[in-house]
């Protein structure tokens, strides 16, 4: 597995090998001894897989507080999506930060996201399939989110490319998610 360092410390592109032929291809998705040497030491303990229909529905920006925080390494089985971590531990010099990169199944990518960052996505294609695991539960006493258009954070969805008039598609949920500037800090840099 190639890792790639990204602009936010400690947020990773995991790139597994693929093995082609004519019957098609095969990769390693997870490799517990592959990903501990790259620093990655996470016990991971539930996968999930979400489904969009549409191209544009974002999904996010959320997180679980402490004590229930959560890892993820992302990646895309169907389709295409802009994926996007954006450092949420106050107190850090790159607070507020964010990256994007587009995971699909084509390209096979993962997207390595720590503890302590907000995480969501953009559907770039119709019928977008998304595997992550975590390393803790799902708590719902736990979760949060924040404003996928928060003007703090400004991220760039790169919604025009997506020919959206109306906007993106959004849950209820991230619809009424609060303003960054309105969250008490679950996350605390260095602590």
């Amino acid at each position: 597995m190639q890792m790639t360092e990204t602009s936010l410390q400690d947020v990773m592109i995991v790139t597994p090998r693929r093995f082609g032929d004519e019957r098609g291809w095969f990769q390693e998705t997870w490799n517990k001894g592959a990903l501990t040497e790259a620093g990655i030491v996470v016990d991971w303990v539930q996968d999930n897989h979400s489904y969009s229909a549409a191209k544009g529905t974002i999904r996010g920006l959320h997180y679980q507080a402490p004590p229930h925080a959560q890892a993820k390494l992302v990646r895309c089985t169907r389709g295409a999506i802009r994926d996007v971590a954006a450092d949420f531990r106050h107190g850090s010099p790159t607070f507020g930060r964010w990256v994007a990169i587009e995971l699909s199944a084509e390209n096979g990518q993962q997207l390595f996201i720590p503890r302590g960052f907000l995480h969501g996505f953009v559907t770039l294609t119709d019928h977008a399939e998304v595997h992550y695991k975590c390393d803790a539960p799902y708590a719902p006493q736990s979760e949060g989110s924040v404003r996928w258009d928060d003007p703090t954070l400004a991220i760039d969805w790169q919604l025009a490319s997506l020919g959206l008039e109306d906007g993106p598609h959004l849950s209820q949920k991230d619809s009424a998610a609060s303003w960054l500037q309105d969250v008490p800090g679950p996350f605390v840099w260095g602590s």
